[in-house]
């Protein structure tokens, strides 16, 4: 059955344009009429009225650990998935990597097993991702020391089988890692990004050519810009990698960012990072074994080191509107194409396009989530 969204700013392109009406049918847009044709030729089209809301693609977040109280680490099954997705749904997020941080070979497998038998689209899946264990143990963060360890070729051989569409990152330290395990995941379309790691920038720009194509959370569990050692964060300003960035104002300052966004510009992408307590009233929670709590907005371990984030998209949006100089439509494709592109799905995800998933943001004007459509259900 087809609708039509009417009189809001419809985002496409790089503008939001008024009077236009996108059509879309079952879980796909099928067409944008101006408002005129429309009123001529849909007048049977089941219409939802915008009411003069900011009509965006829906939010994709490609590292999320947990919300809605549960974390993926924890519960590896299908009813974590199913609430983190209803939880996403409430902050826009209508598209996100499931993400596994550091932990045993059975919990990987059984990941991979799960999301395998998973019916992806229903829940907003589009992939594992896969966050070490094979990192550094200097820049390991909140992860647990006693998982980290080499890769071998039994892990990364069943991550292959399983192919890009269930593993769609996997984050390393590729000083840590053979070339070969990075040349053989990049070959099958798994999406290589390089974080927790110490490596210098000679290392990392040597591992790039092997297939590193992304960084995890920039700036955080890397080594450091100095002038005379650029370190990660370096090699990553000076490649073609992609990287996500946590806009939550605790894990980068924000004129840290505003750099960033100058001189990366399309390869930067917002992600949340979040744990379990995103959605709920929870004051801790134990992540791999490390007690995390949560107090006014942040998530951090015993030690003080961070563990996670509370951001959500939608506010992720505003925080770099408000705080980073961009302009919305550039804030907006941040948290829609962009990370898109840097995962190879920009042909069905991240924009309001005829053949595209009906995945639907509706924001007031000021930037408040109003609607979501998700595969073509209203929520």
């Amino acid at each position: 059955m087809k609708k039509a969204i009417i009189n809001g700013e419809l985002f496409i392109g790089n503008k939001f344009y008024k009077e236009k009406v996108l059509i879309f049918e079952d879980d796909k847009i099928v067409d944008i009429l101006d408002e005129k044709t429309f009123k001529k030729d849909g007048a049977k089209i089941e219409t939802i009225d915008a009411n003069g809301s900011y009509v965006t693609p829906g939010f994709i977040d490609l590292q999320l650990n947990g919300c809605g109280g549960v974390l993926f680490n924890d519960d590896i099954s299908k009813k974590t998935i199913e609430t983190m997705y209803k939880t996403n749904l409430k902050s826009g997020c209508t598209s996100f990597t499931p993400t596994l941080i550091t932990t045993s070979d059975e919990n990987i497998l059984k990941a991979i097993s799960l999301v395998e038998n998973l019916d992806k689209e229903k829940y907003g899946v589009i992939g594992l991702h896969i966050e070490g264990p094979y990192i550094s143990l200097e820049k390991k963060g909140i992860h647990n020391p006693k998982f980290i360890r080499e890769a071998e070729d039994k892990i990364i051989d069943r991550i292959i089988e399983s192919g890009k569409e269930n593993v769609r990152i996997i984050t390393l330290a590729p000083e840590k890692t053979d070339k070969k395990f990075i040349t053989k995941l990049h070959k099958a379309g798994i999406n290589v990004a390089l974080g927790h790691t110490n490596g210098t920038y000679e290392e990392l720009k040597e591992k790039e050519g092997y297939g590193v194509t992304l960084a995890t959370h920039l700036y955080n569990g890397m080594s450091s810009f100095n002038h005379r050692n650029p370190g990660a964060v370096g090699a990553i300003f000076d490649s073609d990698i992609h990287a996500g960035v946590i806009v939550d104002g605790f894990h980068c300052h924000y004129s840290a960012i505003k750099s960033a966004i100058k001189i990366m510009g399309e390869r930067l992408y917002l992600v949340t990072d979040a744990v379990a307590p995103v959605g709920t009233d929870m004051e801790y929670f134990y992540f791999e074994g490390n007690k995390v709590y949560y107090k006014d907005g942040k998530c951090f371990g015993e030690d003080g080191t961070l563990g996670g984030s509370a951001l959500t998209m939608d506010v992720g949006v505003k925080n770099l509107v408000k705080y980073c100089d961009i302009t919305l439509e550039e804030a907006i494709r941040m948290a829609t194409l962009y990370p898109a592109k840097a995962v190879k799905i920009d042909n069905e995800y991240g924009k309001l396009q005829p053949g595209y998933f009906a995945d639907i943001v509706f924001l007031d004007k000021h930037l408040n989530l109003k609607k979501v459509i998700a595969k073509g259900i209203e929520y």
